[in-house]
């Protein structure tokens, strides 16, 4: 497959071909990975870097599993005791990484646009792994790739992401994804916690869960974010469970067979029941965590191929 950019800083203006091709080769690495032959050479002497401004465990996890199972180099680069938390500025550490010429750099900040920044001043091809409340691309390509592998397809398919929609990289990413790609898609939330410009990104808006999940094929959660919210967004843990958190008798009203995802962490009792979370058959939050590592395969992989192109 080709890929057209070097960089993955967004799924934001992909073509649906290459969102397809994505998918596609990340269900062969999915394959791959449960017959148990795993480790490649494709990455054999690329050096993989992970630079996490924001505290992760799934994402920085498996990106480093990804890496690793294609042979790469991994280097885990903690900003707590790096020179950034002495006061290094996102250029300044841009030179350093650029000296110590790695070829992929996986990066996850708190400020929208970082890793967008950092793409234009290093020669490595840059991954987003969440900037701010912008996007993160390969969380959206494996929730897609979960859906495809249970429905069969995305177009067409009713996806309601519920909770809050205002902070989360993660639903942007999946609203640009999903409606590329021919789903319906409804944002589901209080009126505090949906953006001004959702309804611009051709999703329907609600307000009531019922209504919202009516008829839906894939109910998505989010979690509240409440570090970053400013006071009085959300009423009580308590109160915003009753009205917008995930249970049986608020699941009725989606499909019978309706699949449950959440990119986690799950706040258990606050957006999602624990009975829902872990129901064997509508609960697919832990083929989600085994499709990142198969997605995040499948990024590094087309990533490198635009490097050896470039060599």
């Amino acid at each position: 497959m080709t890929y057209p950019r070097k960089h993955l800083l967004a799924i934001e203006g992909l073509e649906p071909p290459h969102i397809a091709d994505l998918l596609d080769l990340a269900e062969s690495y999915a394959l791959l990975n449960r017959s148990g032959k795993t480790q490649r050479d494709l990455l054999k002497g690329r050096t993989l870097i992970n630079l996490f401004f924001e505290d992760s465990t799934r994402t920085r996890t498996s990106f480093e599993l990804a890496g690793k199972r294609l042979g790469a180099d991994v280097i885990n680069m903690s900003v707590s005791t790096s020179s950034v938390n002495k006061g290094e500025t996102l250029l300044d550490t841009a030179s350093t990484l650029n000296a110590m010429h790695c070829d992929l750099l996986v990066v996850r900040h708190g400020q929208s646009g970082a890793p967008s920044l950092l793409s234009q001043k290093v020669d490595a091809a840059v991954i987003n792994a969440g900037d701010g409340t912008h996007e993160h691309p390969t969380q959206a390509l494996l929730d897609a790739l979960t859906i495809r592998r249970h429905k069969g397809r995305l177009e067409g398919l009713i996806v309601a992401i519920c909770g809050d929609i205002a902070h989360s990289r993660v639903a942007r990413s999946n609203m640009h994804l999903l409606t590329t790609m021919g789903s319906r898609v409804r944002v589901v939330g209080p009126p505090t916690l949906i953006p001004a410009e959702a309804a611009r990104l051709g999703v329907e808006v609600f307000h009531d869960m019922k209504a919202g999940l009516a008829g839906a094929d894939v109910v998505m959660m989010l979690r509240l974010q409440r570090e970053r919210m400013s006071g009085g967004m959300v009423p009580s843990a308590r109160e915003f469970f009753r009205f917008y958190g995930l249970d049986a008798e608020k699941l009725a009203h989606a499909k019978p067979d309706s699949i449950v995802m959440h990119p986690g962490p799950m706040n258990r009792g606050v957006e999602i029941d624990s009975a829902i979370a872990d129901h064997p058959t509508r609960s697919v939050i832990g083929e989600q965590v085994e499709m990142g590592v198969a997605c995040r395969m499948a990024v590094l992989d087309v990533l490198a191929r635009g490097l050896r192109r470039n060599v």
